[in-house]
This record gives C-alpha cells, structure tokens and sequence, in this order.
C-alpha cells in the first residue's frame, strides 16, 4: 500500500507539474500579475514555490505529507486536512448506502442470473447491465433528478442539508433524504459491474464437477446453489463488492455536480476547475487510500472466512 500511494502521488504531482495552467495566476488573477513588478511576482513565486523545480517541490511536498500537513487549500483558504474531513464526512454516508446496496442486489441479480442461465431471467439481468453500463451516470442522475424531484416532488432537488438550515439543526432523517438520489444513481451504476461478474463466476459454478456429482446424488437446485454455490461465490463476492469502491468514489464526482452535494467529489471537481493544486493532490491520495484499505480488507478477510487459507500459508 506505501509503494501504490507513492507511485499515485508521484503520477499525481507529475500530471499537474505537467499542467499547462499556471496555479499562480490561475488565483491570484491574470489582470492583477499585469499590475505587479518583476520583484513583487517573484515574492509571490517564492512564497508558494513555484520557483522551484518540479522534483524539489515534490520532495517538499512528500515531506510535509509524510508530517500531516497536506498545505493549504487556495481556494477554501483553509488547511486541506480540514477541508478533505468535512467534504468526506458530507460524501460518507452517501458512498456506505450506494456501496451496501449495489453490492447486495448486484450479487442476487448475479447468483439468479448465473444460476439459471439462458433463462428468461438471465436475458433481463443481463440487458439491464448491459444497458446501464453504456448510459453515463450524469444523464442518469439527471433523469432521476427530473422524475423524483421535479415532476413527483417527493424529494429534494439537491443538497446535503435543507437549504438556509444550519448544520446544527439539520436530522439524521433529512441527511438520508438528500442523500437518497445521489445514492440511488450511484447505486443503479454500481449494480451492472457486480451483477455481470457474479453471474459469470455463478455459471462456472454451477457446471462444475462437484455440482454435476451433486445433481447425481439428487439434490434440488435450490440446496445445490446455497450449500455450494454461494460459499464458492463468497471469494469473488467479496473482491467484487470491495473493488467497487473505487468505481463509487468515480461515479461520485459527477453524481454530486448534478445534485450540487458538498462532497468529496464536488470538491475534486471545484480544485481541479480552479487549480488549487494542493486540495487536488491531496484529495487524490485520500481516495486513493480508501480504495487500497478496500482492497486491504478483502484480502484480511479471506483466512478468516477459509482456515484452510491460514493453514496452507502456515504451511508454506
């Protein structure tokens, strides 16, 4: 995990080196550099670096990372620890829902599918996947947005929080119900990947040797598919339903334009647009990082499920 966050921050910080966007005048302003003298520019260069050569800067950067301090947000004029907290907070129950959800009903929609192959049913599951995979989630949240919010008006327009609300007043009810469309658009998206990939792993299953020898033996398909297929569908399960996070974290940044949600992908979106380099670095390690604990996880939990994991590496 230290060797992929180093390679990300490193691409990272080459990418925006590489940028032809100047940060400086990008938020300073091109009219007021115009004002400036040469030893008033150079000052302002100085003071944030960017007189320095790109691998200096990052060796300066990595450094204060490696402290904590991950600068200084140029557009929220705050520090971007602090910004990343409130904006991930915003985005967190938003990502649980989207990823509980896709991860549950994509594994039935699968388990079905692959089960019962060629069926009528494999034939939906599988041109529903096929169909939200090629529609692009922001024409998809602005569908849902039109149906529910608009014509229906049985839910927000968008939002974290009711507007002119403080956040102290605000309820766990209102929060879920603001963030019910966003995580319903992400959640719709997210099913078609883990659907199609159960569905595949399922139908090997099901033609496997143990299963055959099973239907010998005269068991039902309902006892074959629980006693055996699912506990061989819970390695794959699980690597799907965590490798996921990163697809939701991506869906996010333009499922949270469209609903105007103050979330760790607004955020991403508004750095990027106005060049506020450190909040973008910054929001790409920590998204980054949540994807690698994701992966992590699944990997941790694979011997406790199977013992037969831990004794085979005991063994070795």
């Amino acid at each position: 995990m230290l060797l992929l966050l180093a390679a990300v921050s490193i691409a990272a910080f080459a990418l925006v080196s590489a940028s032809p966007v100047d940060p400086l005048q990008a938020n300073v302003g091109q009219a007021a550099m115009g004002s400036m003298s040469r030893e008033q520019i150079e000052k302002l260069q100085s003071y944030w670096g960017t007189d320095m050569k790109p691998a200096e800067r990052y060796v300066n950067w990595a450094g204060d990372m490696l402290r904590g301090d991950m600068g200084t947000s140029l557009l929220y004029r705050r520090p971007v620890t602090k910004v990343i907290a409130e904006k991930l907070s915003n985005s967190f129950l938003l990502l649980l829902i989207s990823w509980t959800f896709s991860g549950m009903i994509g594994l039935v929609l699968g388990i079905l599918a692959g089960s019962y192959r060629d069926s009528w049913l494999d034939k939906v599951v599988r041109r529903y996947c096929l169909l939200i995979s090629s529609t692009p989630v922001f024409w998809l949240a602005l569908l849902l947005l039109l149906i529910f919010a608009v014509w229906l008006q049985i839910l927000p327009v968008g939002f974290s929080v009711p507007i002119g609300m403080a956040a102290s007043d605000v309820t766990l009810k209102e929060r879920v119900l603001h963030a019910i469309l966003p995580a319903l658009t992400l959640s719709i998206t997210g099913i078609a990947n883990i659907a199609l990939h159960t569905r595949e792993k399922m139908a090997e299953v099901m033609e496997s040797e143990y299963m055959l020898f099973a239907m010998a033996r005269g068991e039902k398909k309902k006892s074959r598919i629980l006693r055996h297929g699912l506990r061989n569908m819970l390695f794959p399960a699980l690597t799907l339903q965590f490798a996921s996070v990163s697809e939701i974290i991506g869906g996010s940044v333009l499922v949270e334009q469209v609903f105007s949600y103050p979330g760790l992908g607004q955020a991403a979106v508004t750095a990027g647009t106005g060049s506020d380099v450190p909040l973008l670095l910054g929001i790409t390690l920590v998204t980054a990082a949540i994807v690698f604990i994701g992966n992590l996880i699944a990997d941790i939990l694979y011997p406790l499920i199977d013992p037969r994991m831990r004794r085979r590496g005991r063994t070795r």
